[in-house]
């Protein structure tokens, strides 16, 4: 426990744990949550698009509305395991990719890290099917972009530091505002409740599947951050 502490006061974790702060208060803030969950959106029908064509499906292509909610289409079987992992991947690839940017980070491969969004944007911009998911992803890649390419290094694990974070943090609420949202039957045909109806496993037990997954990546991810210095 000494050693932990000892590690954790260290500067450069210092400067992790209150880029973590910022984060959360990112998430809580309604005000910030509002528009910065679209970056959430982007990653969760990111996830989406990617396992449709692991699993053999034609992605169609992806929306993201000013609400901040999105859609994938994709065709094939409308039941077996290629639909039931297309719709389990959303919420899962979100604190997948905050774990993953936490290991680079740690392994002080920030700007690598900001290349791998990049590019991923650019990809992703292939795919989208309207004008405001163009401006979201154009936004959110040329922004990640401008500090790659600009921005010192210490700017730009600052940058790294606090994407990750907020995709760790960011992960977990869209989760508890789904479970809210059903408990007023506002969300019928949400991704939990098309996978209860694929598989007859109750819609909550998704929901704590996915919300399992976003505490065990903020917690290892969390560790990474906090305990590897970064500036």
């Amino acid at each position: 426990m000494r050693q932990w502490t000892a590690q954790l006061l260290d500067s450069g974790n210092v400067v992790s744990l209150g880029v973590g702060a910022v984060a959360l208060l990112l998430v809580l803030n309604t005000s910030a949550w509002l528009v910065l969950r679209n970056v959430v959106t982007i990653a969760h029908e990111g996830g989406h698009a990617v396992v449709a064509l692991l699993s053999g499906r034609q992605l169609n292509g992806i929306r993201l509305h000013s609400d901040t909610s999105g859609l994938t289409v994709s065709t094939g079987r409308s039941t077996g395991p290629g639909m039931v992992f297309t719709l389990l991947a959303g919420y899962p690839a979100v604190s997948l990719l905050g774990l993953g940017g936490a290991a680079l980070v740690a392994f002080d491969r920030t700007r690598l890290m900001l290349w791998i969004a990049v590019g991923l944007l650019a990809l992703m911009l292939l795919a989208v099917r309207n004008a405001f998911a163009v401006l979201s992803v154009v936004a959110t890649g040329g922004a990640l972009f401008a500090v790659s390419w600009f921005a010192p290094p210490q700017w730009q694990a600052l940058c790294c530091l606090l994407l990750s974070w907020f995709l760790l943090i960011g992960s977990i609420r869209p989760v508890g505002e789904l479970r809210s949202k059903r408990a007023r039957g506002r969300a019928p045909d949400s991704d939990a409740d098309q996978l209860a109806r694929l598989t007859r496993v109750p819609a909550a037990v998704w929901l704590a599947v996915w919300f399992l997954v976003g505490v065990a990546a903020l917690l290892v991810g969390g560790r990474w951050l906090l305990l590897v210095p970064q500036i």
